[in-house]
């Protein structure tokens, strides 16, 4: 198998992204010189995976698919940054047999523009559903499948076992629990929910939970996909038990001046009770005391409402041009077997989609599994969900209001004129 490194074509910054990408290097696939109706014996692949580790199992799964398939599996890596850019171009041109990408709407883009293969054929064969449950929607779109979801971040709130145990609290399990907690934190001087939203995206996930614990998830994909108005009346609530957090001083002051990092730092040392975040925020932590991180669901808000989750997907597709598409789905069925991608996954600390793989080593990925159990439906998260030029303005307007949440009306009414110009409603 053949792997060629260009790697390094833009500097990635360390951010969110990089955790949900797997840190950021990607596969350059070559353009094939075989008949348009044969199927040759090779394989390209592009993918957008920096993590060496996992680069380095990603070809012994194709080393061990070539030897057995006679296929020549040809793997060459990029910047993921530079890959954003590029993937643009070659699928429409030069298209390779598969390519790494991003589940929900970055993935819907291509759908759209027929760039994607539809792939129900092998779901259907491999009798994927089955195993992938509320994951298959985040590849889905009108009922057909068009990739593979992979490695993912599951969001919820994160805390000291330790801490915990000390003080005899528990997760809270509910809103009112939460402000209880918040009320206990602060008398033992700690800030309840550690956050950091200098960068924004933060503050989208508490708009995500509370929108998906008051609304569910087919109102949230609404708004989402422009189908729905940032004042319909639904927003009210959500934005009112928001309110509620903030002016109970959930959240400690200053938070738009500092980044998740600090505030993971300031959970790891026992400054704060807790944080809504995913798996990464073990970066926060020692390497020493990252067992002591304990993981919980998000509290409910809507009682008896089914559980949504935001569950972030990168995914792996079949071009609608590729040349080999029966190579490039054998191949999948052999990377997507549990002991492979479990294999792919564990590089990089990921949560598998699939409920049958092996237990990982890392025990914040069994959390997540176990979680993923009583989830009916899965988004991804707001930047990932919605069109890019409206993600920016939401973030803008979220972060505005965990600092003046009396400007409630005036932010939606501004994100409002937003979704209108953008989808055209």
């Amino acid at each position: 198998m053949a792997m060629k490194d260009v790697s390094s074509l833009i500097a990635g910054t360390h951010s969110r992204r990089q955790f949900m990408l797997g840190a950021g290097a990607v596969f350059t696939g070559i353009t094939l010189g075989c008949p348009a109706l044969a199927q040759s014996k090779e394989l390209s692949i592009i993918s957008n995976i920096g993590n060496a580790a996992q680069r380095d199992v990603l070809q012994r799964i194709a080393s061990e698919y070539q030897k057995a398939s006679g296929v020549t599996v040809t793997i060459n890596n990029m910047d993921h940054e530079a890959h954003k850019t590029a993937i643009r171009s070659y699928l429409v041109v030069g298209a390779p047999d598969l390519c790494f990408w991003f589940s929900g709407n970055r993935m819907k883009a291509f759908v759209k523009r027929d760039l994607f293969d539809d792939i129900s054929d092998l779901f259907e064969r491999e009798n994927y559903k089955s195993v992938l449950g509320p994951s298959a929607g985040a590849v889905t779109v009108d009922g057909k499948q068009y990739g593979l979801p992979l490695g993912g971040l599951l969001w919820g709130m994160f805390y000291r076992k330790d801490v915990f145990a000390e003080k005899g609290w528990s997760p809270p399990a509910t809103l009112d629990e939460l402000l209880a907690l918040g009320e206990k934190a602060k008398s033992a001087g700690m800030v309840p929910v550690s956050i950091g939203t200098k960068e924004m995206w933060p503050a989208a996930g508490w708009f995500d939970h509370m929108n998906l614990r008051i609304n569910g998830l087919d109102k949230h994909m609404a708004l989402m996909d422009g189908k729905m108005s940032y004042t319909d009346p639904a927003m009210i609530p959500v934005f009112d038990k928001w309110a509620e957090l903030v002016n109970a001083g959930l959240f400690g002051q200053n938070h738009t001046s500092f980044g998740w990092e600090q505030a993971a730092a300031a959970l790891a040392q026992k400054k704060a009770a807790m944080m809504d975040l995913a798996g990464f925020v073990k970066y926060g932590f020692p390497q020493d005391q990252v067992d002591q991180i304990g993981f919980a669901p998000f509290p409910e808000i809507t009682p008896g409402l089914a559980r949504y989750e935001d569950f972030a997907l990168n995914s792996i597709h079949v071009p609608k041009n590729a040349k080999n598409k029966e190579n490039a789905r054998d191949f999948l069925a052999y990377f997507y077997k549990p002991e492979n991608l479990s294999a792919f996954l564990e590089a990089e600390s990921a949560v598998p989609p699939r409920n049958d793989c092996p237990p990982s080593k890392d025990s914040l990925v069994n959390a997540a599994v176990e979680s993923l159990k009583s989830v009916e439906g899965s988004a991804q998260y707001y930047d990932r969900d919605t069109d890019p030029d409206m993600a920016q303005e939401g973030l803008k307007g979220f972060q505005e209001f965990m600092v003046k949440p009396d400007r409630r009306d005036q932010i939606l009414e501004r994100l409002e004129g937003t979704r209108k110009r953008i989808f055209k409603a």
